[in-house]
């Protein structure tokens, strides 16, 4: 699996990805800090990467065009420091792998993790 963190999150969650065995990029590496939630959507899908995020948008963006993709992993916390939930990420990562690799949207809060297929149906 390859993850794209998104502008909203620190580039040292490249590190903490790599050193549980997945390759990761921050949105700064490839792209335009301004760039548009559709248009990191659209490099993500293209290029075979989920998308980690602190964005509610992007879960939002799958439903509306009841999108297959690409996976979303969101956190749900106030402090979104790997130093704080940088296992707890690994843990729900590790957990709903199989999901991430078929296309879902994980959402990581501080004591769950929660998984929902894509697309999404009503």
């Amino acid at each position: 699996m390859k993850i794209l963190i998104d502008m909203n999150l620190p580039p040292r969650w490249v590190q903490v990805f790599a050193r549980a065995g997945w390759e990761a990029l921050h949105w700064s590496q490839v792209g335009a800090p301004t760039a548009s939630d559709r248009e990191i959507m659209a490099w993500a899908r293209d290029n075979g990467h989920a998308v980690f995020t602190h964005d509610l948008d992007f879960s939002a963006l799958l439903a509306a065009t009841q999108g297959e993709g690409p996976s979303v992993i969101q956190v749900r916390t106030q402090n979104i420091l790997p130093e704080a939930i940088g296992t707890l990420v690994i843990k729900a990562l590790r957990q709903f792998h199989n999901e991430l690799e078929k296309g879902a949207v994980i959402t990581i809060e501080p004591h769950q993790a929660r998984v929902r297929i894509l697309p999404f149906t009503s």
